[in-house]
């Protein structure tokens, strides 16, 4: 009997032989809107739905270089399940009017992937191709949390080549966390794919104990859990990390447009009493989500809340003026411009990315996504 593993290293060379030759990774090529650093927005298609909604209209396409449309997954057997409403000829049109590229997002059931084998895998493929055809799509983000074994590592290189190999032309991403870089294949990757997204944020979280700041772009040393966060717990060192396996051009930081509210706490980095006995040791229930737009810009410095900026990680958060239970991590405009400015300029990253479009839109404006573009842009002429 053949392992999964054995499909899966022959579906990748198969795909990858076209590939073998390619040492350098995939150029930047000309970018929109007069930009020379990526600036890559996620779109979730569920948004038009929330309140306030938010839909292709709502689109700062102007600020952008790709768009991510989140919605779409994958069963088993490499099948797309579409959900009602998720086709917006708008997007594709207003994005490739201003020759914005348009990728679907994809995630799925990776696992029962593996374990259908390689002809899952190939399906997949044909039915993205299929799909991005009819529609007009640009290219695919593939977002997997988280590769952990090589037959894993496998599958998403074997996709990706996949891909590449049919539709030459196409953009191509993966979206990566700072502390699982040995997931991924990156010494093959980067000769298929564009770019990776680092996902530098969900420091913080129910998942935690503590308090943490969810993106902070130093590593803030008074943290007195930094194992909750560690490796790659800040923006510099998520950075670090990638630098080491792929050439700037091929990395894309990413910057979160929403945040968390730990309810009984009253400081940073205050440890959860209800971690003294939930069965995982950490915040759980206690903790909530939240948008920058909707949820946080309306109480900044108001409603009972002041805000506070960590002198090293750079990054704000809010407490109570009371000093009650309420511990709140954030980014704002200052810490998003600062983030990005940094990650283009003094790392010489390719780009930025979020998540995502909607956690920043309050009904009228979008601040965030204008501190990424004005940071993206500072080498920009009109």
């Amino acid at each position: 009997m053949v392992s999964r593993y054995s499909q899966f290293s022959r579906l990748a060379s198969l795909l990858l032989v076209a590939f073998a030759f390619v040492l350098i990774p995939y150029a930047q090529g000309q970018l929109p809107n007069h930009l020379t650093k990526r600036v890559v927005a996620d779109y979730g298609s569920w948004s038009k739905t929330q309140v306030p909604p938010y839909s292709a209209a709502q689109i700062p396409y102007r600020e952008l270089t790709h768009i991510n449309h989140a919605g779409i997954n994958f069963d088993a057997n490499g099948n797309l399940q579409v959900p009602d409403g998720f086709i917006e000829p708008e997007l594709l049109n207003q994005s490739h009017a201003l020759g914005v590229k348009v990728l679907l997002l994809l995630g799925g059931d990776f696992g029962g992937m593996e374990a259908n084998g390689a002809p899952a895998a190939r399906a997949l493929v044909e039915n993205i191709l299929a799909f991005e055809k009819q529609y007009g799509y640009d290219g695919v983000d593939l977002d997997w949390e988280y590769p952990s074994t090589s037959t894993d590592k496998e599958l998403l290189t074997a996709i990706m080549a996949g891909l590449r190999s049919a539709e030459p032309s196409y953009v191509l991403s993966v979206d990566v966390p700072p502390w699982n870089a040995g997931g991924y294949d990156t010494k093959r990757l980067q000769s298929v794919i564009n770019y990776v997204n680092i996902m530098m944020y969900d420091c913080a979280g129910q998942w935690t104990a503590h308090g943490q700041l969810n993106s902070p772009i130093f590593w803030d040393p008074r943290d007195p859990a930094p194992y909750e966060c560690q490796p790659g717990g800040s923006a510099s060192e998520a950075a670090s990390i990638y630098l080491q396996q792929l050439p700037p051009s091929q990395i894309n930081m990413g910057t979160p447009f929403y945040g968390y509210v730990y309810t009984n706490i009253n400081q940073l980095f205050g440890l959860c009493p209800n971690s003294a006995w939930t069965p995982d040791g950490d915040c759980d229930n206690t903790v909530l989500t939240g948008n920058y737009g909707p949820n946080f810009k309306p109480v900044i410095n108001k409603q009972g809340w002041h805000t506070i900026y960590d002198p090293i990680a750079l990054v704000p958060y809010m407490l109570r003026d009371d000093g009650g239970p309420g511990y709140i991590t954030y980014d704002d405009y200052f810490s998003t411009y600062n983030r990005v400015w940094y990650s283009d300029w003094v790392r010489g990253l390719g780009g930025t990315f979020m998540w995502s479009l909607d956690a920043d839109y309050d009904g009228h404006s979008q601040d965030l996504m204008d501190a990424m573009y004005a940071a993206s842009a500072i080498n920009v002429r009109p």
